[in-house]
């Protein structure tokens, strides 16, 4: 068969394939599962997506893809899809086809009732990572500035928030670093809490392919995948992963291997952090985090003598109790080494979900657009005033996080909750809790892909969406390149695209008129750029959604040159990255030592470690980890779990790793059936007797559907994040 290679993606119409993309035509999409952002080739047949392959020339996966990017088309085509809205029969308590115009009736009648009887803030949403950055940016708007609700949130609470905090916190901004090219630059990657093998395979391949033969450092409690590739594994106590980076951060300045010059010129807080840090003996650190002295001593040899070194963290460190410390540390340790702003080095957060970032930046939730401060007046003017709408209709007030709205419907101030494109009720911490509290809510409104999520079953409203791959937006990876999603099939049904839902819901409230600019996906890209110019993230220099396509998709900042805006604000934007030619541009952040600040200096934040929430005793002696299964798993299974190829390549039920002397002691067999229980409940897992694991630790993949009833709900007190990766549980032979 022939192909044409098409890039430009067009605007999409609702059930129209543009007429350029020819039949056997290939278009070009980023993937919509993991911040990875790799470049997949669409193949068509007669204007819709028949078979999918990774894209050789797109600047992040190079021509590679991981399972799941494989098999993305299959997600759409699953029999459960949701094809119509659904009404919960208040007689029968079944869920009913409906019309969309019945659907709009009842969310609008329903949520506006709980507003007149409870407040106006008595509403909430649940939201997503997975959506793109339009969609988000619409929905913020909508809820926010025209339905009067406060209180929102996104699962990238659970993922990313730690991050965004300690960034902010440190750099002054939400402000990632690095690019993908300093996996292939280090001479030293430091992998804090982090399993790339299996979490993000292709940035793994990227670490495969550096040519300067790099030392690759873990720190995890787990032997994991990538700790097994390691040349140094440091299998510390779990959570003590912050008194062990203090302790490395001792040993470097005790050893001289503080890069003063930088240190001096770009940093704030150096000596206090170094006398607080001296308290952090190595005899002391080993002692707690259970090292032995002589891989303590090698890592921080390794670290102190290597020109290039790049310290990368994710979710073994954001799902902790003190996890924006932890992550801080990480920084402090980039910082006083000097290890920022060149190639191969950095303080680098691995993201989660595809577009955490967008999340993070646009959705309007936490933060208002463009990583402004809702608190503060001249921001919410200056959003007006680009926006063209009353500077009244923007709250003054910050929105109540995940947990916080979870709480607020136990005390009752929650009365209505709309979740879209995400499942709480498998995947919130402190599982049962929460679906006992759906229970007291009014009206629950679920939009999804399926209406069979463990979520959507509850719901007295499905609204059905469209997937990824069935309407167009973009999405913002790891390294901050902003790639574009293209529609390349049709939706099941009446299924809509999260964008028009979201336009209906406005023109059904009654504040439509406010939104008439954002008429579709582009339109909002445009109006974002307006948001951005003269931030930090400025991307007013984007042209369209066809310069993304060509250029295999842009890194922020990248500010409009000579224009007012360039005037106002990016000679000095444009000074913190490093520009790097080989094919496509790549954008380094911070090449100038000149941070977000007001001082233009990065900040050493540190505080003392703090014990675990749920330590383990005589009744739950071991303690629990989570985290990713396989590379064929994402997050809840709700759409990995419609790949029958997918399925072969993980366990059908749900396993639990063991320890071999604790199997032994426990009388536990290889592949029998044991009882995993903590204080809030129990499940049955098969066991898995691995040295994998350290004794008295257990691990089981996040992704089965009852993990998060052992789970403890214990939250870092800046980042407000969920500590999944410890609680404490017992072990059961059946």
């Amino acid at each position: 068969m022939t192909a044409e290679l098409v890039r430009t993606p067009g605007a999409f119409g609702l059930g129209q394939v543009p007429a350029r993309l020819q039949p056997d035509a290939v278009t070009t999409v980023v993937c919509g599962y993991c911040s990875t952002g790799c470049g997949l080739k669409v193949h068509l047949r007669a204007g819709e997506a028949v078979n999918l392959t990774p894209d050789p020339e797109y600047p992040v996966n190079l021509g590679m893809a991981c399972p799941k990017g494989w098999e993305a088309l299959n997600a759409l085509e699953a029999a459960d899809r949701a094809t119509r809205p659904l009404l919960r029969n208040r007689d029968t308590g079944a869920l009913e086809p409906v019309s969309w115009s019945r659907a709009m009736g009842e969310f609008v009648s329903r949520f506006k009732a709980i507003q007149e009887r409870h407040g106006a803030h008595s509403i909430a949403f649940l939201s997503t990572g997975q959506m793109c950055t339009e969609e988000m940016a619409l929905l913020g708007a909508v809820f926010k500035f025209g339905m009067g609700g406060l209180h929102c949130d996104s699962n990238t609470r659970q993922c990313m928030a730690t991050a965004h905090v300690a960034y902010k916190q440190s750099f002054g901004f939400d402000a990632p670093p690095f690019n993908y090219a300093d996996f292939e630059e280090s001479d030293c990657l430091v992998f804090v809490g982090a399993n790339p093998c299996i979490a993000h395979p292709i940035m793994w391949q990227r670490v495969l392919r550096n040519p300067r033969n790099p030392e690759i450092i873990v720190l995890d409690p787990r032997r994991t995948e990538t700790a097994m590739n390691a040349t140094l594994h440091l299998p510390l106590t779990p959570k003590s992963d912050l008194t062990l980076l203090y302790g490395i951060a001792h040993a470097l300045i005790a050893r001289g291997a503080v890069k003063r010059d930088f240190v001096d010129a770009h940093t704030a807080g150096f000596e206090e952090f170094a006398r607080f840090v001296a308290q952090f003996t190595p005899e002391r650190v080993c002692a707690d985090a259970g090292l032995e002295r002589a891989a303590f001593d090698r890592c921080v040899e390794l670290i102190a003598t290597r020109e290039r070194v790049s310290f990368w963290w994710t979710m073994g460190v954001n799902q902790g109790h003190e996890s924006t410390r932890t992550a801080q540390a990480i920084i402090n340790l980039a910082l006083m080494t000097g290890n920022i702003g060149r190639p191969g080095t950095g303080a680098n957060s691995i993201t989660g979900q595809c577009n955490a970032m967008g999340s993070r930046l646009y959705a309007n939730v936490t933060s208002l657009f463009g990583g402004r401060d809702f608190a503060q007046a001249a921001h919410r003017q200056e959003v007006a005033e680009i926006l063209g709408i009353p500077a009244g209709v923007i709250p003054s007030a910050p929105s109540w996080a995940y947990d916080q709205i979870v709480d607020a419907i136990e005390s009752g101030a929650i009365r209505g909750l709309w979740v879209i494109a995400t499942n709480a009720s498998h995947s919130w911490i402190h599982q049962d809790r929460f679906n006992e509290l759906a229970k007291k809510l009014e009206f629950l409104v679920v939009q999804d892909l399926y209406p069979t999520t463990e979520t959507a079953r509850r719901a007295d409203l499905v609204l059905p969406a469209a997937g990824w791959g069935e309407k167009e937006g973009t999405l913002i990876n790891s390294e901050r390149r902003i790639g574009l999603v293209k529609k390349v099939r049709r939706a099941p049904g009446e299924a809509l695209g999260d964008f028009s839902i979201f336009k209906l819901v406005a023109e059904a409230w009654g504040c439509g008129d406010l939104f008439r600019e954002w008429r579709s996906p582009e339109a909002v890209f445009q109006i974002l750029q307006r948001l951005s110019a003269g931030r930090p993230c400025d991307i007013t220099g984007i042209r369209d959604y066809r310069h993304l396509d060509a250029e295999g998709g842009i890194q922020w900042p990248l500010p409009e040159v000579g224009s007012r805006k360039s005037e106002a604000g990016s000679e000095e934007l444009t000074s913190h990255f490093r520009l790097r030619t080989s094919g496509f541009t790549e954008r380094r952040l911070f090449a100038d030592g000149q941070f977000f600040t007001p001082d233009k200096r990065a900040r050493f934040l540190f505080d003392l470690p703090r014990p675990v929430a749920e330590p383990t005793n005589s009744e739950f002696p071991f303690t629990l980890l989570t985290g990713r299964g396989t590379s064929a798993q994402w997050h809840t299974n709700t759409r990995t779990g419609k790949s029958a190829i997918l399925r072969k390549l993980y366990p059908a039920d749900c396993y639990v790793e063991i320890h071999p002397d604790d199997a032994r002691l426990l009388g536990i067999a290889p592949h029998s059936p044991v009882t995993v229980s903590s204080r809030r409940s129990s499940l049955t897992a098969t066991a898995f007797v691995t040295p994998t694991v350290s004794p008295g630790q257990v691990f089981i993949p996040m992704h089965y559907d009852a993990v998060n009833r052992l789970t403890f709900a214990s939250f870092d007190p800046h980042s407000r994040q969920p500590s999944y990766k410890h609680c404490a549980v017992n072990l059961t032979p059946q």
